[in-house]
């Protein structure tokens, strides 16, 4: 494990050095980001406006969700996101060949190879937005909850990692994944909201009980903010997420190592 963190420390090294290459297109990014946030928290104040409630969120446990959210897609788009787009294109090129001879984990190198330190900050702009929520609403604390929150994003972010690579390692069967990743922005779509929106109607209700249960994506979000802000309901909810976690993170990982033996390398 001491091998592979000092490998990631320099790879990440090696992309904040590419970054630093363009300083202009990476501040850029970063405004962008800001942006983004910025246009996020506007549209729920305003909605906020209108109510005092979304279902049963108040405005400071919506606005913790909401920064719970920037936090997860910012580490998920720092560490992962780009790695795993460009895996096919190492397909269509023959590149993946000199990945598979290095002599280390290849789910590790073609996964973990590049950070995406423009998107860095939104990871630290989600705390501070969930800070700030637990601010406003006098949140007392408590060290406990702060352990069960780290343990269940954590958890989240394994969980989206994990239906990451499998929309990754199809890109062996399709050789294009454009498809494929407009299938990862439904599902960041749906770890937006929270899952008691999906609870009534006849169209809504099933689809909040596949995306929670079958294809538990809205997890990753919804339960380390509830468990931080609200009464985690019902209480097993906690330990589906983290088994999901854990099964998610074993079939992706056999389905990537299936589908690199389907491999045919540019000399074939």
């Amino acid at each position: 494990m001491w091998r592979y963190l000092k490998l990631w420390l320099s790879l990440a090294k090696f992309s904040l050095l590419g970054e630093m290459a363009f300083r202009g297109n990476f501040l850029v990014k970063i405004f962008v980001e800001v942006l983004w946030l910025a246009i996020l928290l506007v549209f729920n104040f305003t909605l906020f406006q209108q109510t005092t409630h979304i279902e049963n969120w108040d405005v400071n446990q919506y606005l913790f969700f909401i920064g719970c959210y920037f936090a997860m897609g910012g580490l998920i788009e720092t560490l992962f996101l780009e790695n795993c787009n460009q895996f096919a294109d190492l397909i269509r090129t023959g590149d993946l060949d000199f990945f598979l001879l290095k002599p280390i984990d290849e789910q590790f190198l073609v996964s973990c190879k590049h950070i995406d330190w423009s998107c860095a900050p939104n990871f630290l702009l989600g705390l501070g937005v969930m800070g700030y929520a637990l601010w406003t609403s006098g949140w007392v604390l408590n060290y406990s909850q702060i352990f069960a929150f780290v343990a269940l994003f954590i958890s989240g972010a394994a969980l989206a990692y994990g239906f990451l690579l499998l929309l990754t390692s199809a890109s062996i069967w399709l050789m294009r994944n454009q498809s494929l990743y407009e299938m990862w922005w439904l599902f960041t779509t749906l770890m937006r909201y929270p899952r008691e929106i999906f609870s009534h109607g006849n169209w809504a209700t099933p689809a909040g009980f596949f995306f929670s249960f079958v294809i538990p994506i809205m997890l990753v979000t919804n339960v380390p903010a509830r468990m931080m802000v609200k009464t985690l309901e019902p209480s097993w909810l906690a330990w589906y997420a983290l088994g999901s976690a854990v099964v998610v993170l074993i079939v992706s990982r056999y389905v990537f190592r299936a589908a690199l033996r389907r491999y045919r390398s540019s000399s074939s």
